[in-house]
């Protein structure tokens, strides 16, 4: 059985491949471009709403024999990513006979890739939306454990005969597109809730079907969030909050006298200020404090001994060639 671990998961099976340059020989078919889902596929993998992650595989193990009394044969392949690559051992047993590879694929050569574990987890997908993205084309594995194009198509709906029950089910077709040999096409008929009830190989004259009907899993309603009414904070009935209020505001008190104690400056500055405002009274107090205050900003230049009649505005430079700040 196929088994698709998490990014975080940690591989508690950890294989000793040996050598990478003596396992694995490039062959005329690595010399070419490599292999590209392209963005339809991509799309769909970043954009799926019931899984938070982009089915990037970190390890899995397959295993399928043909128990025949002539010529019995089994073939293994596992994949597990180690550092930037991910490394397949693929192993197929004729007989007697048992031949082993092992090949090496660059991480980022894997986008878009959809191992036989992600492949159940996106038929389930497919099955709960009833809808297959079209003229995606993802990567995957063929039958020689060689990187090619995988497309799938939605056939319909149908109604199939589990045990003593008729049900709809929900067909989508994949094919892998081997570049060594024909393609190869499977039809997988998904319940509603995307059990798999019936998988024929096209082409094959024997197909695998279940023949007692699941508990089907229901639709999961999403419940409103729920809404909490503001109640007014009246905090001077509050004895822990009026203390904490009055604790401060005598932090602040202490705090600025110490202040003005330490700067006695600033108090005469500003009672100069206050009596040359109740001296000339102005109807707008922030263009005159603009204007007093005014000189003793640094970054402006200093005010001529000799003013013109008409005065400048307190609100932009004296200088024309210089911006406003």
């Amino acid at each position: 059985m196929p088994v698709l671990l998490p990014k975080n998961a940690i591989s508690a099976f950890p294989l000793s491949l040996g050598p990478r340059a003596k396992d694995h020989q490039p062959s005329a078919r690595e010399s070419s471009p490599p292999l590209e889902a392209n963005a339809e596929a991509i799309h769909f993998l970043n954009n799926l709403r019931y899984l938070s992650w982009d089915l990037h595989i970190m390890e899995q193990h397959t295993q399928e024999f043909i128990k025949l009394h002539i010529l019995p044969m089994e073939r293994k392949m596992s994949l597990v990513r180690q550092d930037d690559q991910l490394v397949m051992t693929r192993s197929v047993k004729e007989g007697e006979e048992v031949k082993t590879e092992v090949t090496f694929f660059p991480w980022s050569s894997t986008v878009g890739f959809v191992s036989e574990a992600a492949n159940l987890l996106l038929l389930r997908v497919m099955a709960w939306r009833q809808l297959v993205p079209s003229n995606a084309r993802f990567l995957a594995l063929d039958t020689e454990g060689k990187l090619c194009y995988s497309t799938y198509q939605a056939l319909g709906i149908q109604t199939i005969q589990v045990g003593h029950q008729e049900v709809d089910v929900f067909i989508v077709e994949q094919t892998v597109h081997s570049d060594e040999g024909i393609p190869g096409s499977c039809q997988f008929y998904l319940l509603s809730d995307g059990h798999l009830a019936k998988r024929i190989q096209v082409g094959s004259p024997g197909c695998c079907m279940i023949t007692k009907m699941p508990v089907l899993r229901d639709k999961d309603e999403i419940e409103p969030a729920p809404v909490f009414e503001k109640k007014p904070l009246v905090w001077e009935e509050d004895m822990e909050l009026y203390s904490r209020f009055l604790g401060r505001k005598e932090e602040l008190r202490v705090s600025h006298n110490s202040y003005l104690r330490q700067h006695p400056e600033a108090q005469a500055l500003i009672s100069d200020f206050l009596l040359f405002l109740l001296l000339r009274r102005p109807a707008d107090v922030v263009t005159f404090a603009a204007e007093y205050f005014g000189p003793f900003a640094k970054r402006n230049p200093p005010t001529p001994a000799l003013r013109s009649s008409s005065r400048p505005s307190p609100f932009r430079s004296l200088d024309p060639e210089r911006p406003t700040d």
